[in-house]
């Protein structure tokens, strides 16, 4: 089932998400939860979804970037960003750590900032601890493009958004990046 995605001001944004417990975790209610989100975060297309996107303030996101989603991008900008398919997973309650000092600056936009974008400076390596789908502990080590989709992700659930984080002068909306920043203006 496809959701609401709720935009920047709905208060949900700006909390911070319970964490679940693992018998939760695999409840039929959570399970179902997880195939609306990851349904949700294709239809929009993302790469990511957060439950407090779609109204629930629960430590869970759901990600994925598929080969599709990069046909139409240069492979100097896929180089650039360290970017390769991601197959789809779940994150549940997870605690980030930055392996080193390392950092990238890229334009980012959200499902939930719908029409813009803006540079954001992100930690290049990370770690994640987390449980997966299944309430089992796993851990992630990510660099590139997915480091900087789960930043992103754990900022939701965390009560951030990336405008909290980004270099306020870049805030554009997606037609002008596509007209005057993209073409070198």
């Amino acid at each position: 089932m496809i959701l609401p995605i709720v935009q920047t001001g709905n208060p949900v944004l700006r909390r911070v998400g319970r964490e679940l417990a693992p018998e939760e975790i695999k409840s039929s209610t959570i399970q179902e939860l997880i195939e609306s989100m990851r349904d949700t975060m294709r239809a929009a297309p993302g790469v990511g979804l957060a439950a407090p996107q779609i109204g629930q303030s629960l430590q869970l996101a759901v990600i994925e970037d598929r080969s599709e989603y990069t046909q139409n991008v240069s492979a100097e900008q896929v180089k650039e960003r360290h970017r390769s398919t991601i197959e789809f997973h779940v994150i549940i309650n997870p605690k980030l750590t930055q392996l080193d000092e390392s950092s990238a600056e890229f334009y980012e936009g959200c499902l939930s900032v719908e029409g813009y974008q803006a540079v954001v400076r992100r930690a290049y390596r990370v770690r994640v601890e987390c449980l997966n789908e299944r309430a089992e502990p796993i851990m992630i080590e990510a660099e590139g493009w997915y480091a900087r989709i789960l930043q992103h992700e754990i900022d939701h659930l965390n009560g951030k958004l990336y405008i909290d984080r980004m270099d306020s002068r870049t805030f554009t909306t997606n037609e002008n990046l596509v007209s005057y920043w993209k073409a070198g203006q």
